[in-house]
Order: C-alpha cells, then structure tokens, then sequence
C-alpha cells in the first residue's frame, strides 16, 4: 500500500509549509540512528530491504494510522526482538506496556540466489512479471504484467528481493521503464506516461 501512484482514497498530502529541514523531535533522529549505526553490527542482515520488510510487515491498521519514524520504530523493534538483541518481556517492560511488533515473515530465506543480469538497452520493449513475492520486493503492483520501454540504464545495484531475506548479495542492472499511464490505470489520460526504476530480475522480453 506504499507505492506511489498505487492507491486512492487515502485524503489529501499533508504539507508542512515550514517543514523542518531534519526531525521533528529528538527521537525520530535516535530512531535514524538505530538503524544506521547500532542495529546493523548486530543484525544478520542489516539491509535497507530487510527494514522496508518489517515495515510492510505491520498490522494494515496501525500502518495507516502511524507516521514515518512511528513506522521505523515497530520495524526496529520487531528486527531486534527477531534477532535476539532483546526479548519481547524486556520491550514491554520498557515501553510500559503492551508493544505491537510486525508480523513474521513469510518468505523463505534465500539460499540460491539468482546470477545478476544485464539483458537490455535503451529502446527495448520490455513486460514487467506478473507475480506476487510473499517477501521483500521493490516493483511496484500496479505494472505488473503492462508493457513498457526502457528509456535509461542506471547502473548495477543490489537486488533488493534478496538481500531483504538473506546475507547473500546479487548485483544486477536497473533501468528506467517508461509506461502510457493509460494502460496503467485506464483513466483516459491520453499522452501521459509514467516511469518506473526496476531491475531486471523484474522484467521480461517482449
């Protein structure tokens, strides 16, 4: 339900016409540093995937109904509890109270990660899967089986499906994929498109 562009109905974006250019309160900077400096030296696998995991991972509820750094703050607390750093007695004992976690992971652990891939050029046409991951994944729902273009090559990053699930590490392409905004949501936008950053473990040949 994060994705951007996927969901409806959810109410206007708030702005914050003077924002602050950091936290809005000391515990959101405490939060960001948990996981940038303390948790990594005691987690398995101290990735970005593995954090944005247990945040999909929460109650739909209490998702919705909570902020940004509330949001870190369960992923932190439920990677520790699940890491042994602490147990759930100890964060209810310290929190005061009953402490909702994420719920457990339902993707198995990848052992045999896939060989990283470099398939295509600019210009290529290009059908993102159609498949639904019961882990950690950074392609968007709502293209899923559509048709689109590759208008740039971005370089070889980290697929984050894996590293979310696992120690292991595979490197690959990410491309810039150009859709009709139409096709995506059949709203009668004529001449609209919308680009996607996806690896390629996400896309097939056309």
């Amino acid at each position: 339900m994060h994705d951007l562009g996927g969901r409806q109905g959810f109410g206007k974006v708030v702005l914050e016409p003077n924002e602050p250019g950091g936290y809005h309160a000391r515990w959101e900077a405490a939060t960001r540093l948990l996981f940038r400096v303390i948790l990594p030296g005691h987690l398995p696998n101290g990735s970005d995937g593995a954090l944005r995991h247990a945040i999909e991972r929460m109650d739909p509820v209490r998702y919705l109904d909570s902020s940004y750094f509330e949001r870190w703050v369960t992923a932190a607390a439920t990677l520790a509890v699940e890491a042994g750093i602490v147990t759930r007695a100890e964060l209810v004992e310290r929190a005061g109270g009953p402490y909702p976690l994420s719920g457990p992971v339902t993707a198995e652990t990848v052992t045999d990660p896939p060989a990283g891939r470099s398939r295509f050029i600019v210009g290529d046409r290009v059908r993102v899967r159609g498949w639904h991951p019961r882990g950690h994944t950074r392609c968007p729902w709502y293209i899923r089986g559509h048709v689109g273009v590759v208008t740039r090559c971005d370089g070889i990053f980290s697929l984050p499906d894996v590293e979310a699930h696992s120690e292991h590490r595979v490197d690959e392409a990410t491309y810039s994929v150009r859709f009709d905004a139409s096709q995506l949501w059949n709203d009668g936008q004529s001449g609209v498109t919308v680009n996607v950053d996806l690896w390629d473990s996400y896309l097939e040949p056309v």
